[in-house]
């Protein structure tokens, strides 16, 4: 008996893995294995303050500031990339932005003055976010909207993998040399652009003449305008500034607490473990329910996640608050990238994602500057507060704006792009 109960249970695990990833186009799965691989190979983003402080000798001010620069980039170009996907094309922006990387990467190790590298990195940091708006526009014109959901976690879970992967591999490589870091991470982004280059047909919806008369073009100034969706950017903002403080406000909490980075390190751990393991049944059993409440819920349960750190005093607790606040991530997530491609019109995806982008890199900028502020002025106590009090202004916020919008997926009639639209179709 415990043998046929184990070999049903094995046979459902299956069953549930293969329903998890059946029915996607199989340029989805190109697109997909181009996301891992370029994350596998995210190297510099992990040991760029070492670098610049162990290797270079530089001060830890000086690699806040290139820190800083890299993810300034990161916001500059978010816009420009949105424009360039509905203009250009998806695939296009996606080669642009992709060998772009490459060079600039690989340009970055050999540069020695602190001002070169300071302006490299500014572009380095242009260039690896220019690619987000085309993968998800890219992604949301080849893949049926009922099945979206589940595709948008399927990539975030190829995210996270690939990073904690490269996190494990970026120390060994360092131990070698930091400059090996930079060429295998410029030669894994040049792999990516092959394979956009070879499997990847262009996916922009083509519009008709009477389209283009009753629906004018979208602009920035249309996205500006587009008060339901720029609510949705700015809750984005504020659940971004939340989960931010997992990597720049709970460090440095648990150094003023007495823990070591080892410490830090085995507590954080869990976050990426957690999305591996659980992302894909996790999105099974939400991507068919009402994207308000998984919204809302996730919004309160990331703010009193990070909220309970303020009662944490082991290594085991601080998990514990990690485990809590990555369930609202994995949630989140998916729900929220679907809603911004449901928001968004056909024509202008590229720049709405643009914009949707930009979002989490300005969070990206203040979350530091937030955690030290509160930290330095009041205590980390307070910081774990605003983080309540942050995600229950977004509850409410996703709870207003989304009432009277439909629950089900109310573009599912909408037909994918001509090049995307076959019934091909890849498990693997």
């Amino acid at each position: 008996m415990p043998a046929a109960g184990a070999a049903t249970g094995l046979a459902a695990l299956r069953r549930a893995a293969r329903d998890s990833v059946s029915g996607l186009p199989r340029a989805f799965w190109w697109l997909w294995t181009s996301t891992l691989v370029n994350r596998l190979g995210a190297f510099v983003a992990t040991f760029m303050a070492l670098y610049l402080t162990l290797d270079r000798g530089y001060s830890a001010s000086y690699a806040g500031l290139v820190a800083s620069l890299h993810g300034l980039g990161g916001v500059i170009s978010s816009l420009g990339a949105g424009v360039m996907t509905d203009r250009l094309g998806r695939r296009p922006t996606l080669l642009i932005a992709q060998t772009s990387t490459a060079l600039s990467v690989a340009l970055l190790g050999f540069m020695h003055h602190p001002v070169a590298i300071a302006a490299v990195a500014f572009l380095v940091g242009m260039a690896s976010n220019a690619s987000r708006p085309a993968v998800q526009a890219m992604m949301a014109d080849i893949v049926r909207p009922e099945d979206r959901v589940r595709a948008f976690s399927l990539n975030y879970w190829a995210i996270n993998l690939g990073f904690a992967v490269s996190s494990m591999g970026a120390g060994f490589i360092a131990e070698f040399s930091y400059l090996a870091g930079f060429l295998v991470e410029a030669a894994m982004t040049l792999v990516c652009a092959v394979v956009v280059f070879v499997k990847l047909p262009e996916s922009k919806p083509e519009r008709t003449a009477a389209q283009r008369a009753e629906e004018p073009e979208a602009g920035l100034g249309t996205v500006l305008r587009d008060s339901r969706f720029m609510g949705v950017v700015g809750l984005s903002f504020l659940i971004a500034l939340i989960f931010q403080q997992g990597s720049v406000g709970l460090p440095v909490a648990m150094g003023e607490a007495g823990f070591t980075p080892a410490d830090y390190g085995m507590a954080i751990a869990v976050n990426g473990v957690l999305i591996v393991v659980l992302q894909i049944p996790v999105t099974r059993f939400i991507e068919h329910r009402d994207p308000q409440q998984l919204l809302v819920v996730s919004s309160l349960v990331a703010g009193y996640g990070f909220g309970l750190t303020a009662f944490a005093g082991s290594v085991g607790v601080f998990a514990l608050t990690v485990c809590v606040w990555t369930l609202a991530e994995i949630v989140n997530a998916p729900t929220q990238t679907g809603l911004v491609v449901r928001l968004s019109p056909v024509h202008g995806r590229g720049r709405y994602q643009g914009m949707y982008t930009m979002s989490w890199s300005v969070a990206g900028l203040a979350a530091p500057l937030m955690s030290g502020f509160v930290i330095d002025r009041f205590g980390a106590e307070w910081l774990w507060g605003s983080c309540a009090v942050i995600g229950t202004v977004a509850a409410v916020g996703y709870w207003g704006l989304m009432r009277g919008l439909p629950a089900g997926d109310e573009d599912a009639a909408e037909a994918p792009s001509p090049t995307a639209g076959k019934p091909e179709v890849s498990a693997a």
